[in-house]
């Protein structure tokens, strides 16, 4: 199998754990304990219909839109993910690089290896960081500034991450950031010597945009779910948010707001749009999915607030239903890692193709010419 091969996200996946070492690839692709929230994610979408429209003489379709403040050429976008050097040597310039060819927004992480200065430096397309407040405050106003001078243009703040959630495939597997020899893992390392190769002989493995001020997370013996556990404001507040939007000053989203209360307090705070986030299914398993809570925080708020829809994407239909609930966009994360891991920039950017023709030629089937027309009337709940 290699990147011809690859139609879909599935595609991707199975390509990316041919060539990624077993703990790596599976740190991608769990959630935490039971992963039942994991699973839930894309199925959720299936709960509802599309109801096409025929004969409406559709050919060339609009899928631009405008997400906190930058115009993007579709409605789907990178989720911030971190340490993208574990999946690619090339890390976060890839994603950036290929994210900036389609025209579609980047996210980087606070925990990337890769800096914000060199971030913005690469890329001119669209872009926001995502941050984590830290117990050191010092910590987190330097990110807030440096973003600032980097000319990013919009941020978020990751709320769902206080603490690092179960991930027992990463216990199974030996997985640890950085990547740990150990002997559930030896032998899955020596039989990707490409990728071993490539992590011991490249630039070091390191967190970025917090070396130059903490050394924790960035050595062999310190893991970087400890370091999230020790460094990261367990006890966040919405005052500590709210300092977080007013310190900023420009385009400001709340990532991982799941219920109508915290949506509406996110409007309160002066932020500008809520990501629908349970992280992926990688922090309390159980919980509800984005796409089964989108039409009630919608319904409450989306006349005041972007609502944009993250977890479980991975298929232009999926896109399109939630656009047609009322999000403004969506976002995916675990989808484009796989990509990143089985061809670096060249497998980011064929599977951001893919999806922007998927949405494209689902958009020509379902009868509309632009996002703008996808509504309510376009989707139904399943009877049970």
């Amino acid at each position: 199998m290699n990147l011809k091969d690859c139609h879909n996200v599935e595609d991707f996946r199975k390509l990316a754990k041919k060539k990624l070492p077993s703990p790596i690839f599976h740190y991608i692709d769990g959630g935490s304990d039971d992963e039942i929230t994991l699973r839930r994610n894309t199925d959720s979408f299936n709960n509802y219909d599309l109801i096409p429209n025929v004969l409406t003489g559709v050919s060339n379709v609009d899928l631009s839109t405008t997400v906190l403040g930058q115009k993007i050429d579709f409605p789907l976008f990178l989720s911030a993910t971190a340490m993208h050097r574990l999946y690619h040597h090339e890390g976060e310039r890839a994603t950036a690089k290929a994210a900036e060819k389609m025209n579609t927004m980047f996210g980087i992480s606070t925990m990337s290896n890769t800096s914000i200065e060199e971030i913005g430096a690469l890329t001119n397309g669209p872009k926001l960081f995502q941050l984590y407040i830290h117990k050191d405050k010092g910590l987190t106003n330097n990110l807030i500034e440096r973003c600032k001078k980097s000319g990013f243009k919009s941020m978020c703040l990751t709320v769902d991450a206080v603490v690092a959630g179960n991930r027992e495939r990463d216990h199974r597997t030996g997985f640890s950031p950085p990547p740990r020899l150990t002997l559930e893992s030896l032998l899955s390392f020596v039989l990707h010597p490409e990728w071993s190769l490539n992590y011991l002989f490249r630039k070091k493995f390191e967190l970025a945009n917090i070396i130059h001020m903490t050394n924790k997370g960035s050595s062999i013996d310190k893991s970087v779910m400890n370091y999230m556990n020790e460094q990261f404001e367990t006890k966040m507040s919405w005052a500590d948010a709210e300092y977080c939007v007013k310190k900023w000053g420009g385009p400001f989203a709340l990532k991982g707001v799941m219920s109508v209360e915290d949506a509406k307090k996110a409007i309160d705070i002066g932020c500008t749009a809520i990501i629908i986030s349970n992280h992926g299914g990688r922090q309390l398993d159980g919980s509800r999915t984005p796409f089964d809570q989108l039409a009630e925080i919608v319904d409450a708020v989306g006349d005041k607030i972007e609502v944009i829809l993250d977890g479980g994407v991975k298929r232009g239909t999926h896109v399109l239903k939630a656009l047609a609930l009322g999000a403004k966009a969506c976002s995916f994360g675990k989808g484009y890692l796989f990509a990143l891991g089985a061809a670096g920039q060249k497998g980011v950017e064929n599977l951001l193709l893919k999806m922007k023709a998927e949405i494209n030629r689902d958009m020509i089937l379902m009868g509309c010419k632009s996002i703008k027309e996808l509504n309510r009337s376009k989707v139904v709940l399943r009877k049970k």
